[in-house]
């Protein structure tokens, strides 16, 4: 590549440390490979170093290999360490041919330059959740099909709604489920519990409530940003959320909810394993929008991508592989291994009638939102560490939250 593509990839990869969300558990691991040596050779890289060889998502990879009839050569990284080696990678012409990777990176990755779009490879993604698939587009075009989505709901704790004189489907908006926490406060358990730590997990939380104000983020300090980071400041000064979200990972917040005490958590899918082992009966219940319906909340998972190779030649095989992996049954198998909604309608009527819990959060992914949607790219990543710096400004009482979202606002331009 010439030397002004390798000075634009040195830059993004700056960005891409920023969009690390945590979003995805996966523990640090894997090491690079270089590509295989003869055309037989595909290599692939991944963000789930907790799938060892003999996994069935390993499986699945081979199995996809050997109907496209080459070999699959797999490396797995931690979230964060894959998007910066792809952008090394880039830089000295050895991508991978198959690269998945967490959805808010994908708009940097392209506008570096290291993917190519579906249009380019006729990757089929006519099956695709709009929703889901508008977070790995960039400038009116595509880079890539996602695997699979996660995102947020309201677990709900039965024995304390039930208490409390609480019915939960009277919680349609923001002013019922503030009603629902001033009873729960007056039956003498708490509240909500949910993560307002100074990270992108802060934000990742904080937005289903902005969106669900009618706010854009291309504007922190309009009057829909300021009525929802209101309504957690509210919370917090009459005690139906404690001063721990300050502090609170999503992983925190999973704790406290866990305790019995609490009557909602702000979580995501990845804690139902968790929610089968509390110990009481819970619920699930999409994030209402300010004045009803469900709000979109963010899209978290991974998205399957075709990195740009000097070997054109290649794209072919390529694109058998990202078919294989994303065809209706890997889809049900990857997406049920990973407590991942399948982004096509097909599998996510499948996983519900497999599972029928799953059925608030296939609604919650239906109404959901990719944070790097309405064409931000690489512009989320500033805007999003001044909403988290906002939020813990307003929260924390140093600021009302209309002078924390217009020092926030200020700050992005």
């Amino acid at each position: 590549m010439n030397g002004s593509t390798g000075r634009r990839l040195t830059a993004a990869a700056l960005t891409v440390v920023a969009l690390t969300t945590g979003t995805t558990a996966c523990s640090s691991g894997g090491s690079s490979s270089a590509k295989g040596e003869n055309g037989g050779t595909y290599t692939l890289w991944d963000p789930y170093p907790q799938f060892a060889k003999d996994s069935a998502w390993a499986k699945l990879l081979d199995g996809c290999g050997t109907k496209a009839g080459v070999k699959i050569k797999r490396t797995a990284f931690d979230t964060s360490d894959l998007a910066n080696k792809a952008l090394l990678a880039a830089q000295q012409d050895n991508s991978p041919d198959v690269l998945i990777v967490d959805n808010p990176v994908v708009s940097t990755l392209a506008e570096a330059g290291v993917l190519t779009t579906t249009a380019d490879n006729r990757v089929d993604t006519s099956k695709v959740d709009p929703n889901l698939l508008a977070a790995g587009q960039s400038a009116g075009k595509t880079y890539g099909t996602p695997i699979g989505a996660n995102t947020l709901a309201l677990y709900y704790n039965k024995k304390v709604l039930k208490a409390a004189g609480v019915d939960i489907a009277s919680v349609k908006d923001w002013p019922s489920l503030t009603a629902a926490l001033e009873k729960v406060k007056k039956a003498g358990k708490k509240g909500i519990t949910f993560s307002a730590i100074g990270t992108e997990e802060g934000s990742f939380q904080f937005l289903p409530w902005f969106w669900g104000a009618g706010a854009k983020l291309a504007q922190l300090d309009s009057s829909q940003g300021e009525s929802a980071l209101s309504l957690w400041n509210g919370w917090l000064k009459n005690g139906y959320a404690p001063n721990s979200v300050l502090n609170n990972t999503q992983t925190t917040s999973w704790q406290e909810f866990a305790t019995g005490d609490y009557a909602f958590a702000e979580n995501g899918t990845w804690q139902l394993a968790n929610a089968e082992k509390a110990g009481f009966e819970y619920g699930v219940l999409p994030i209402p929008g300010s004045s009803g319906g469900n709000a979109a909340a963010p899209t978290g998972g991974e998205f399957v991508t075709v990195p740009v190779q000097g070997d054109t030649g290649r794209y072919a095989t390529t694109r058998k592989l990202v078919a294989c992996l994303t065809s209706t049954d890997n889809l049900y198998a990857t997406d049920t291994t990973l407590s991942y909604v399948a982004p096509t309608s097909v599998v996510q009527d499948k996983q519900v009638a497999s599972d029928a819990t799953l059925k608030p959060w296939v609604e919650a992914v239906k109404a959901a939102k990719g944070r790097t949607s309405d064409d931000l790219g690489t512009k989320y990543p500033k805007i999003s560490e001044q909403m988290w710096k906002a939020v813990q400004t307003a929260l924390s009482g140093s600021k009302s939250p209309k002078g924390a979202l217009t020092a926030a606002q200020n700050a992005v331009k």
